[in-house]
């Protein structure tokens, strides 16, 4: 339509114009619609020439400053201090790291001053803050959950509210976008084997393994498309590379080299104290948990606190049990062997078969239970976990037992229950025999009353005792249920 738009712009402008002009001139037919005329069409020649010529919009990108390299996964403020002589180490190493608690900590002691409940929360964030600082990590989160005296991981998720706590470390590991994560090893062990702990340590692997599906919290991946839109986040998906854990269990012959080990000895490069230091120097931070214990340490010299860091924190160095890889590696090589920048596609977990269910039987429920189905569906049946099941509890107080009776035959069926206790163990009066429905899974439970505390000879720790139950229907043996039991003279730490 326009010739003269197949030249450059400016050139094409400047031609037509000139040679329009010297026509209507030379005409002698020059006038003001003529000249509007001339000026629209130099208008519209000059947009298009800009627009042929303007830089393409640059596309946000994700946001650099919150990239990390490990996001550690804990309960409480002072949790952290199961990694720190690690992520000292780490932090030496040129390494980003995060750290995200699943709660406040606002029902745990306060051995330094008067405040308790949500204004405890509030001192433990500051604390938590702090202990931090020491190390060199700036970016710390609350997942928003509810701290739970509990040792029962199930009573803990639903009191964090699952789901809403899961869906704020969604959108941490897509933001942080780290390589790794460190967390508890989520399991029931012999040990402090607190239920925050544990349900630290099963959300970081949900997470894990969701937070590269576009289809999961789909809003967080979502552009908005109107400025200002509050809904949605428009992050991106992220696959982290690998896992580790650490046991919040007494024993360590189940991990002996199920991952890699670190000397807390050496000498930290930016910090110019030994890792075993560092980390002894962060946990200071945290006075409304430890405040006796802190104090403590004024009264020692520098030999008698190495000597108490290295032989009974940290005698064998800092382990960690290596949950899954996704870029290869050995189990006990270095956590970032095989890790090379850039993202990685979405792997999904390889699930493992359910076991074929017997007709009729008989197994422990609640978080033993729940840990069986949990390892399988996460790809996790190498991790260790104690054979009978275990657990520590407080002298004097109660033992649940949780127990499914299974009955997939086409008629109903009547279910006998013997328990045998160790001496001085006594039960409530519960019911021996259940009637379960055809095709039909009955939860019943077995309520045991602990004895009192008594002390062990001297030099001798408590030992774990067995109680059991053998379950039996139409005369045959459906199922033997075995647990083991610490008892404790005190309730288990908060």
């Amino acid at each position: 339509m326009y010739p003269f738009l197949a030249r450059s712009p400016s050139a094409a402008v400047s031609g037509y114009f000139e040679a329009q002009l010297k026509k209507f001139w030379s005409s002698g037919r020059i006038c003001l619609r003529a000249v509007l005329s001339i000026l629209l069409l130099v208008c519209c020649a000059t947009q298009v020439g800009r627009a042929q010529t303007a830089a393409p919009a640059r596309v946000a990108q994700a946001d650099d400053r919150f990239k990390v390299d490990i996001l550690v996964v804990v309960a409480h403020p002072d949790d952290e201090g199961a990694a720190t002589p690690y992520l000292a180490r780490a932090i030496d190493e040129g390494k980003r790291v995060a750290v995200a608690y699943g709660t406040r900590g606002s029902s745990g002691e306060n051995q330094a001053s008067a405040e308790d409940a949500a204004a405890l929360g509030d001192i433990r964030e500051i604390e938590a803050r702090q202990a931090n600082a020491v190390l060199g990590i700036d970016k710390v989160w609350f997942l928003g959950g509810q701290d739970t005296a509990s040792q029962d991981v199930l009573q803990s998720l639903a009191n964090w509210d699952h789901g809403e706590t899961l869906e704020n470390l969604v959108r941490i590991v897509r933001l942080t976008r780290p390589e790794v994560i460190l967390t508890f090893l989520p399991g029931t062990f012999i040990g402090e084997d607190h239920g925050d702990h544990q349900a630290a340590g099963v959300l970081a692997t949900e997470a894990f393994d969701l937070a590269g599906d576009p289809t999961v919290f789909p809003e967080q991946v979502s552009a908005p498309l109107r400025r200002l839109e509050p809904y949605l986040e428009n992050l991106r998906p992220w696959q982290t590379k690998k896992i580790y854990y650490f046991p919040d269990a007494d024993r360590e012959d189940i991990f002996k080299d199920q991952g890699p080990t670190y000397s807390v000895k050496e000498i930290s490069k930016s910090q110019k104290l030994p890792y075993w230091r560092v980390a002894l120097e962060s946990f200071r931070k945290h006075e409304t948990q430890a405040k006796g214990f802190i104090d403590s340490l004024a009264k020692m010299d520098e030999a008698q606190i190495e000597k108490m860091a290295t032989s009974d924190f940290w005698s064998s160095g800092i382990s960690f049990v290596r949950g899954k890889s996704l870029v290869g590696g050995s189990v006990t090589g270095d956590i970032f062997e095989g890790i090379t920048p850039g993202a990685i596609p979405f792997a999904r977990p390889e699930e493992a078969p359910p076991p074929k269910p017997a007709e009729l039987s008989a197994a422990l429920a609640g978080p033993w239970a729940f840990y069986a189905e949990f390892r399988r569906a996460h790809g996790l049946t190498h991790l260790p976990h104690p054979e009978p099941p275990e657990i520590a509890l407080q002298a004097g107080t109660s033992l649940v037992l949780p127990i499914w009776l299974r009955n997939m035959s086409a008629e109903a069926k009547e279910f006998s229950l013997s328990l045998h206790l160790p001496a001085g163990w006594t039960t409530a009066a519960n019911p021996a025999k259940f009637t379960v429905g055809a095709e039909q899974t009955g939860a019943v439970r077995i309520e045991i009353n602990l004895p009192a505390w008594a002390e062990p000879p001297a030099g001798q720790k408590p030992q774990p005792q067995e109680v059991s139950v053998q379950a039996q229907t139409g005369g045959q043996n459906v199922g033997e249920l075995k647990l083991r039991v610490e008892l404790r003279k005190r309730a288990l730490p908060e």
